[in-house]
């Protein structure tokens, strides 16, 4: 790990209980005419919408699943008629890289499909971004803070980046309340790649001391708030997990990813299954895979210091906490990649999509084909 670092982030962060009460105002100081990108149901943050008196919503998106390239093109040919001059995304993950693509590309002449990763050209953004505040109603992806968006492109089964330091918003506006009664199984889900998206990032080539001032003490606040929340509602709890995705948010901007992340984005364009369910059923086999291949004695403590994290939360006296890991996610409700429906085809052709994938570039050690493809049948 190098002493020398970069910054990416946000021009402006609010964190805190409370700090939606001043959304009406930051978005009025950026634009009249506004496009609201949000969830499945709208009535979930009606309380916030009624708050907008200030501007006038001319468009909504509701995003229900993460956004493929059809219904985004379809939304940006509707919203350039509109005269937008601003884009709030008030949602979980889909629903801010939603906002992103939408703020990046409504003043854009060029076409999505020319600036995607892998399957198209992968060309950087010319044209300057519409305004956009971004406002998490989930704890997990930490989307609100990163330059990327993923995008699933039905026609070549992938999920892919949209990757530009354009998409950072003017304000990401964190108020954990806005998680409070969450579902069981979104909790459990995008805890868990929040969760991810800090270990990943700490065990990364490309770890910094910056990323890991926000890693050390970001995973094993996130483990306990994690089994609180699956144990009893906690406010506490949801506002440390708000806190953790955060963090995850700035640390993977900012070191990059690994093998779970690596997997993850080939596999969930081929089965579907939510990414958030896919990164937790394959945390504990990739930390074990690369605990296995590192070679390295600072990557090798990183590990065992994860580890020693995990034991101390989950450790049930197997002897490996990994294994104590994966039994409690399995127990908490998450069997493993069959139950989202994974296939023995799929596994085989994601082990080798995977070697192309962005995150698996920053991975503590390269990885074979089969150990990749081990890691997702020692998840199944």
């Amino acid at each position: 790990m190098s002493d020398a670092f970069a910054l990416l982030a946000p021009a402006e962060i609010q964190f805190g209980r409370g700090k939606i009460q001043q959304l009406n105002d930051r978005v009025a100081a950026l634009g009249r005419r506004v496009l609201i990108v949000h969830g499945r149901s709208p009535e979930r943050i009606a309380p916030v919408l009624a708050t907008l008196t200030s501007v006038d919503v001319v468009q909504t998106l509701a995003i229900d699943k993460e956004p493929d390239l059809p219904t985004l093109t379809e939304a940006l040919e509707r919203g350039r008629a509109q005269s937008i001059d601003a884009v709030v995304g008030i949602g979980g993950g889909s629903v801010m890289d939603s906002a992103k693509v939408m703020a990046a590309m409504l003043p854009s002449p060029s076409n999505l499909l020319s600036h995607l990763e892998v399957v198209g050209q992968g060309l950087p953004l010319t044209a300057q971004r519409l305004p956009l505040i971004l406002v998490p109603t989930t704890s997990g992806t930490g989307a609100e803070v990163t330059r990327n968006a993923v995008i699933d492109v039905p026609e070549a089964s992938r999920k892919v980046s949209l990757r530009d330091p354009k998409l950072l918003p003017d304000l990401a506006l964190v108020d954990p309340a806005l998680t409070d009664g969450c579902p069981r199984a979104v909790t459990l889900h995008s805890g868990l790649d929040a969760i991810t998206q800090v270990i990943e990032p700490y065990l990364s080539s490309r770890a910094t001391p910056f990323t890991d001032l926000l890693c050390v003490d970001a995973i094993p606040r996130g483990l306990r708030a994690l089994k609180q929340l699956m144990a009893a509602e906690s406010p506490d709890a949801r506002d440390a997990m708000a806190h953790v995705s955060l963090f995850g948010g700035l640390a993977l901007a900012n070191a990059g990813l690994g093998v779970v992340h690596g997997i993850a984005g080939p596999l969930g364009g081929l089965c579907g299954a939510p990414h958030g369910a896919i990164c937790g059923a394959l945390l504990p086999a990739g930390i074990a895979a690369n605990r296995a291949y590192v070679r390295e004695p600072e990557q090798a403590a990183r590990i065992a210091r994860v580890e020693s994290w995990i034991a101390e939360v989950f450790g049930a006296g197997s002897g490996d906490p990994l294994d104590d890991f994966r039994a409690w996610i399995v127990a908490s409700g998450l069997p493993g990649l069959a139950s989202l429906g994974v296939t023995e085809d799929q596994m085989v052709a994601t082990a080798k999509a995977a070697s192309s994938s962005s995150s698996m570039k920053a991975n503590p050690v390269a990885l074979p084909v089969d150990v990749v493809e081990a890691v997702m049948r020692d998840s199944f």
